[in-house]
């Protein structure tokens, strides 16, 4: 699509894109945004993706883009669409290069007064225990059996492996694992970029982040989760790093070379996709749930070392200082859920590319502890100002499918932000804040920049405002390791 669509204002955080035939938009696309990050987005390309994925078979209700929208491959990151099941497609750009890149919350029994004296020690100490950077390696060497089980079993074989406690799974997403994975459909060459990359944080927006709660907005939540304000907690994302970016190539490829054989012209070629009952469509899906796998293993895994580091520096066990899991959530990822469309209740795959799932309380997906009161919802800011612990809201099922943002959403290209800013001048701002930041490399610090995202209380104010989800509680950094 070369032209950009306009956009329609519905309501104060809902925008609209009217079905265009010319293009061959099939459902209308839906923006939450106001005023503000609205003017951020015009005349902006991920509104054009937007319209794009709307043109896609078997698409239901409505193409979305949750409020920290911004330029991915084929879908909007922020993108959220829903597909029938048998005559939907299935498009790896939906998904993402990096299959389950997410985010884990774990809690502990300290407050930032005692952490502050030993931030520079535990800053350094987690550095050291979760290896970062492009292409980082150093973590665990699988042999082939080892490998079958982490992309069957996901963070069960983490545990089962002596990297974490049982009561770990219980508050991850799908507890961790997703059944429908097939291992036999991960390529060599996928398998080859995983190796010794198991525990390893990665690069680019990936990051350890510790952090102290500065505001609860919801104290019974907060209470059920174990929350009080000052109190340290450990914010974890990362994802299936190079083994979730070649299945996504692998796919993607033998996608093209389908539609290249059936003479299929799609608006825009990196919506590449097979219909989602095809052979085509369920090795991909089977690839992709083995990858997830993956990744939860890999969020497992840094668990076990940022428990080594919080144990070393403060010279106490690991369950002594608390340091349980809080919740993991998937921003990347696609799932068969049931929702509500124009014909009735309706299985779909539902695929979130930088959005997260944002069910409601009572919902059986939710932990048991959580379940009177939502699904907790996970929302990195950005290394200067906050991130946020929210709550699915009933009308997220009604609007998005159940979904809600997964970030502040950038506001620069990574190479902008480069041009942008300096590490110094980075690193000193930060520093003047009491903020400790360690990076594998001065990009990784630049590139990630606080000015080159939106403005978190923006994002969150939308989400809450469009009915996604309300707040539980404010986190902000102490101390960061950037990949």
């Amino acid at each position: 699509m070369t032209k950009i669509p306009p956009l329609v204002q519905l309501d104060e955080f809902t925008y609209q894109i009217a079905p265009d035939p010319e293009v061959g938009m099939r459902v209308p696309g839906v923006l939450f945004a106001d005023a503000a990050l609205l003017h951020g987005v015009e005349g902006d390309p991920s509104v054009g993706q937007l319209a794009n994925v709307a043109t896609l078979p078997g698409i239901e209700s409505h193409a979305l883009a949750m409020p920290d929208i911004h330029f991915g491959y084929g879908f909007p990151v922020g993108g959220v669409a829903a597909f029938g099941l048998s005559e939907g497609v299935v498009s790896p750009g939906g998904i993402g290069y990096d299959i389950n890149c997410g985010v884990r919350l774990l809690r502990t029994s300290l407050t930032a007064e005692e952490v502050r004296p030993r931030l520079l020690a535990l800053m350094d100490r987690l550095y050291r225990e979760v290896p970062s950077g492009v292409g980082s390696h150093g973590g665990r060497s699988l042999s082939p059996g080892d490998f079958e089980g982490v992309l069957s079993d996901g963070a069960r074989w983490a545990v089962e492996a002596g990297y974490g406690r049982s009561e770990d799974l219980a508050f991850q997403e799908e507890e961790g694992r997703l059944a429908t994975a097939q291992p036999s459909e991960v390529s060599d060459a996928a398998r080859k970029r995983g190796t010794r990359q198991l525990g390893t944080l990665g690069s680019g927006n990936h990051f350890l982040e510790v952090q102290s709660v500065d505001q609860v907005f919801d104290p019974e939540f907060a209470n059920a989760l174990g929350l009080t304000t000052g109190q340290v907690v450990v914010m974890l994302h990362t994802g299936s790093r190079g083994l979730g970016h070649q299945v996504a190539t692998d796919f993607i490829q033998r996608m093209d070379r389908r539609l290249a054989r059936e003479g299929v012209t799609l608006v825009d070629r990196q919506l590449s996709c097979a219909p989602i009952a095809s052979d085509d469509g369920q090795r991909y899906l089977g690839a992709m749930g083995a990858a997830a796998n993956f990744a939860w293993a890999n969020r497992q895994m840094i668990t076990d070392g940022i428990r080594r580091a919080f144990s070393s520096v403060f010279e106490r066990p690991a369950e002594a200082l608390d340091l349980a899991v809080l919740y993991d959530i998937a921003h990347n990822i696609a799932k068969v859920e049931e929702h509500r469309v124009e014909e009735g209740s309706k299985k779909v795959l539902v695929h979130r590319k930088g959005a997260t799932r944002a069910f409601p309380a009572g919902r059986e997906e939710v932990p048991a502890p959580y379940r009177p009161f939502g699904q907790p919802v996970l929302i990195p800011g950005d290394m200067g100002t906050a991130s946020y612990l929210l709550a699915g809201l009933p009308t997220s099922m009604e609007r998005s499918f159940g979904s809600s943002c997964h970030g502040a959403g950038r506001r620069l290209s990574r190479h902008a932000a480069v041009r942008a800013f300096r590490y110094d001048e980075v690193t000193h701002r930060l520093s003047e804040q009491g903020i400790v930041v360690r990076s594998a490399s001065r990009e990784g610090v630049t590139e990630e920049a606080p000015g080159a995202y939106k403005d978190v209380e923006e994002v969150v104010r939308v989400a809450e405002g469009a009915g996604l989800t309300r707040r539980v509680a404010r986190l902000v950094p102490l101390g960061v390791v950037k990949g």
